[in-house]
């Protein structure tokens, strides 16, 4: 599937393309704990979006902790919660330069990517897009999410040092699904949107326009995925990476995006996906998508989608009313 045209027409149709994958889960009655460690379930759940909604295009699920996990690093699980990293893996220079990049074969990695294989043998006529960690968001999952701030200041040495390794870890994970048959990947960079231009551009700049660089091409898509509220000051360096397409979270308005960026950078949400999606009901779900189509429906580049992940507890009533 030539992927920019698929953009390019989603863009134009204004069809809504959220990322929604926990709520399949449990309306088909599975709880996240195993939803997480099953490639088949994982792609009934995608199958259940394709052919239960009218989305699109089928996300993959946004588990942040996957790539974390394959590195070492302990996850906890919960039934109705995503998984999350606990501790710290790493924290000095020593145990940086020790740290070793992990073979696609550890973890739950192989699930991920069986589950895009299978995913795509059942899904035909829609894209499947898998969803990665950024560079920057993995390494503060090792070095712990408040620790590697201080430390981009104390010893950014050590911070290099630990995102070159998980750059060569994400292009090999990344090119394995798209190997798989994923027709793109977001990769979710919302850390460094906590922080400042110089940090985003030291710390992150680079590495991603490297896996942009190395896995983007006419049939694969990188969506570059950034739900912090510092983006609205990096703007500029965001778009400068080359994805094929930016997605942002609610913490920003759409319409001071969609002002500064040109009509041909294709930008994506941000309707709130646990506050308004999450926790209200369908009649103000249908009003808040109507709201978000008539302040940004205007921008020839804008496709209309959630800001962030839905979450699992999410009422189905209220995925169904996201398309009308």
């Amino acid at each position: 599937m030539e992927m920019n045209a698929f953009l390019k027409n989603a863009a134009k149709d204004k069809k809504m393309l959220p990322v929604v994958s926990f709520p399949a889960a449990k309306k088909l009655g599975i709880p996240v704990d195993t939803l997480v460690r099953d490639a088949s379930l994982q792609a009934k759940a995608m199958l259940l979006m394709a052919e239960g909604t009218k989305t699109p295009a089928v996300v993959s699920l946004m588990d942040l902790s996957v790539e974390a996990e394959a590195f070492g690093a302990k996850v906890r699980y919960a039934p109705g919660e995503v998984p999350v990293v606990t501790g710290r893996l790493i924290s000095d220079e020593e145990e940086a330069d020790e740290l070793a990049v992990p073979e696609l074969s550890a973890g739950r990695i192989p699930v991920f990517i069986d589950a895009i294989r299978q995913a795509k043998e059942m899904i035909h006529d829609k894209p499947v897009i898998a969803g990665m960690i950024g560079p920057f968001s993995l390494a503060g999952r090792l070095m712990d999410v408040t620790e590697i701030m201080y430390t981009c200041y104390d010893e950014p040495e050590t911070v290099q040092t630990v995102l070159r390794k998980t750059t060569d870890f994400l292009l090999a994970y990344g090119a394995a699904q798209k190997e798989a048959g994923a027709d793109g990947l977001i990769l979710a960079e919302p850390l460094i949107g906590i922080m400042s231009p110089e940090m985003m551009a030291e710390f992150s700049l680079s590495y991603v326009k490297e896996i942009v660089r190395k896995l983007q091409s006419e049939t694969f898509a990188v969506i570059y995925h950034n739900c912090g509220n510092a983006v609205p000051f990096m703007l500029d360096q965001i778009i400068s990476q080359g994805a094929a397409a930016y997605h942002f979270g609610n913490a920003v308005n759409m319409d001071d995006i969609l002002k500064r960026v040109p009509d041909n950078v294709i930008c994506m949400g941000n309707l709130d996906p646990a506050g308004i999606v999450a926790k209200s009901d369908e009649g103000i779900v249908k009003d808040a998508v109507r709201d978000m189509l008539l302040k940004y429906g205007g921008h020839p580049n804008f496709i209309p989608s959630t800001g962030c992940d839905v979450p699992y507890d999410t009422p189905w009533e209220n995925i169904l009313a996201l398309f009308g």
